[in-house]
């Protein structure tokens, strides 16, 4: 005789999966139903992200998502909500500039599930590549860095790249510390290959300052991890008298690693 407490668990199990099996599937119909009238009423796609019921535009210009045809679109989706974040699309620029180069058609990229801001932000800024390039993207609920980056890599052999959430402040912070201990110039964001797989950085010259700004207007409650100590003294003492300090510091700093690993 099979206890009756077994078979509801097991009940309960399948139409639990059911439900989320069939949830996926109207989100994935609403999202598909949503770019189709898009694009049929001229926005361009390739420059909105679209998350859950929230469309962020990227490229105000490029998309091409004027206040009319948002109208329009509120009047058929009046569930959803168009952000026109200037912060965020600054961040889909410097963004942009990285992914041109470091993406191709159809890769298959592995990157961690939307659990905190900075990787919210990367799937944002990655997921109109799906439409752009055909990429998709693969989520996995640990989180990333250049480090266990390659142990997935190890582990999932069918994909073609890994999207590290690397901020320019992280980098930076780096530089830094590596003069301040005289070591050797090495870059995070100098690991480009592993096993054949790509890792792109998106966010390497995004600073923190602006994921923050973003996530206070999406009204995230967000906690950005600054750096203690002497390193984080002396970045937020020089970005006093240097404007662009990190930007500038990266620069430089390219520059150097690039010129010493050809010398």
């Amino acid at each position: 005789m099979v206890d009756s407490s077994l078979i509801w668990i097991l009940f309960e199990f399948i139409i639990t999966n059911l439900l989320a099996g069939y949830e996926m599937v109207i989100n994935h119909n609403v999202e598909h139903n949503v770019v189709k009238f898009l694009q049929r009423n001229g926005v361009e796609t390739r420059f909105v992200s679209i998350i859950d019921e929230k469309i962020y535009i990227n490229n105000l210009r490029l998309s091409r998502f004027s206040r009319k045809k948002e109208a329009l679109f509120l009047e058929n989706f009046p569930s959803f909500e168009v952000i026109r974040s200037k912060v965020f699309q600054r961040i889909c620029t410097r963004a942009s500039r990285v992914l041109k180069d470091g993406l191709s058609p159809g890769d298959r990229i592995m990157l961690a599930g939307p659990k905190n801001c900075v990787n919210l932000t990367l799937y944002t800024v990655l997921e109109p590549y799906t439409r752009k390039y055909g990429v998709e993207l693969i989520m996995i609920d640990d989180e990333l860095d250049s480090a266990n980056g390659l142990k997935f890599i190890g582990e999932k052999q069918d994909i073609d790249a890994v999207a590290l959430p690397l901020t320019l402040d992280q980098e930076v912070e780096h530089i830094l510390e590596s003069i301040l201990n005289g070591d050797r110039l090495d870059l995070l964001s100098s690991h480009s290959e592993k096993y054949g797989v790509k890792m792109i950085y998106p966010l390497i010259n995004v600073p923190r300052s602006w994921l923050k700004s973003w996530a206070d207007i999406e009204g995230l409650c967000c906690v950005f991890e600054d750096k203690e100590g002497l390193t984080g003294d002396m970045l937020e003492f020089l970005e006093g008298y240097i404007p662009d300090v990190r930007e500038k510091m990266m620069s430089s700093a390219v520059y150097l690693y690039n010129k010493d690993v050809h010398d």
